[in-house]
């Protein structure tokens, strides 16, 4: 019995034939897709790299009589959900908040630490009885000054 008589036979070598045919564009467009994740992982790298470099810190300081309610703390904690998307398209890990809390001279101190470029919402007061110090900022924002319009000018 003749081997390409049995069934099946020519299908598999029509299937063989078309993946031989097949196999250098299929190898290109590995290749290329290999590339591209690449280039998308090297991107994301530098991203969250340049935003971990440039931190900012804000302490948080509460007032004696600083009780706050539940619907606060919801609120302050939402404000802080939008420091990930103030950071642009900073990949999560370099745009979180970290809560750091340390003790000097018997005092606890509460800070909160985030991307520069959402310094903005970080300094934001949360409640209404904390204050918000920054402690580091970058140098390169300047303050918004508008001009003031000289009267009689159109």
């Amino acid at each position: 019995m003749n081997a390409t008589v049995l069934p099946g036979v020519r299908a598999l070598t029509r299937v063989l034939d078309a993946a031989i045919a097949t196999a250098p564009f299929v190898a290109a467009l590995a290749a290329a897709g290999l590339a591209a994740w690449a280039w998308v992982a090297l991107r994301r790298a530098r991203l969250v790299r340049t935003a971990l470099v440039d931190r900012v810190a804000v302490e948080v300081v509460p007032t004696s009589t600083f009780d706050p309610s539940e619907g606060e703390v919801g609120r302050w904690a939402r404000q802080l959900g939008r420091v990930h998307h103030a950071a642009g398209e900073v990949p999560a890990r370099g745009s979180a908040v970290r809560l750091r809390y340390s003790a000097e001279d018997g005092m606890m101190r509460c800070f909160l630490e985030g991307p520069g470029a959402a310094a903005a919402v970080l300094a934001m007061p949360g409640f209404a009885e904390v204050e918000v110090r920054a402690h580091r900022f970058r140098k390169d924002i300047q303050p918004v000054r508008f001009p003031v319009p000289r009267e009689g000018a159109r």
